[in-house]
């Protein structure tokens, strides 16, 4: 294998680390997301039901004033009645007087429909605000959990970072522009090894001659399907590095 590689192998390995980091840091950033997605829902729904509730006690207050009114028009009514010698003028206020008292029974009923609703919503209202407060709480130690996450992911990161930024300079720097460039591509390792003369990448079968050109190490190879770089993992240039661990450990695993 080409002594460039094994550079590239250790880089690789941060990486793959790094790109796990980022992964875990995203799915924390999106729980902390929905967190503040159902509070915010939450506290419209309130704010809703309050401006609902603001508008039916409009109703209510104009309703009442409708209510009183009627009432007055009916003692009204019933005072000039009171006074009336003739006949036919008492029959016609007694009229009116039925006639404002049906109107004064609507009137009743509508208040009354209005009550009951605003007693309906109020108790929503109350419902909404124990549900926001309970998941305020419930969320602050959710939320200090994920922020705490997310620290340690970024303080983890950093210190990956500065391992790789060593590791860097000592890498050729013509093989790890070409690194880099297929690593942008897919976001997963893009120097595999050859297992049976399939790539441990793509998991497509390549020829006899492709594996001689691997096992002899004296370029960067290709996979001609997937473009990533291939080395021959047998092979004890890396013996001693942290590929070979991992590598061991596998197998020791599987025993």
């Amino acid at each position: 294998m080409l002594d460039s590689l094994k550079m590239i192998l250790e880089i690789q390995e941060l990486d793959m680390k790094m790109i796990q980091l980022m992964h875990l840091k995203r799915q924390r950033q999106k729980e902390l997301n929905q967190i503040h997605s159902n509070k915010n829902s939450l506290t419209e729904r309130v704010s809703g039901k309050e401006a609902e509730i603001l508008e039916l006690k409009k109703l209510i207050r104009l309703a009442e004033g409708d209510h009183t009114e009627i009432l007055a028009k009916i003692k009204k009514l019933e005072s000039q009645q009171n006074a009336i010698k003739k006949v036919d003028e008492y029959n016609a206020i007694t009229h009116e007087i039925s006639a404002a008292d049906r109107e004064r029974l609507t009137k009743e009923q509508r208040l009354s429909d209005f009550y009951d609703k605003l007693a309906a919503e109020e108790d929503v209202l109350n419902s909404l605000n124990e549900n926001l407060a309970t998941a305020s709480e419930s969320s602050l130690v959710l939320e200090g959990e994920i922020h705490d996450s997310i620290r340690q992911i970024n303080d983890e990161g950093r210190v990956l970072k500065e391992e790789r930024d060593a590791l860097v300079n000592k890498a050729d720097p013509d093989v790890f522009k070409i690194y880099e460039r297929l690593l942008s591509n897919k976001k997963d390792r893009v120097v595999v090894p050859l297992e049976n003369r399939c790539c441990s990448g793509c998991h497509i079968m390549l020829t006899a001659q492709h594996e001689n050109l691997v096992r002899r190490g004296e370029r960067l190879v290709f996979c001609e399907h997937c473009s990533r770089i291939h080395y021959w993992q047998e092979s004890k240039a890396i013996e001693d590095t942290v590929v070979a661990t991992k590598q061991r450990r596998r197998r020791s695993t599987k025993v």
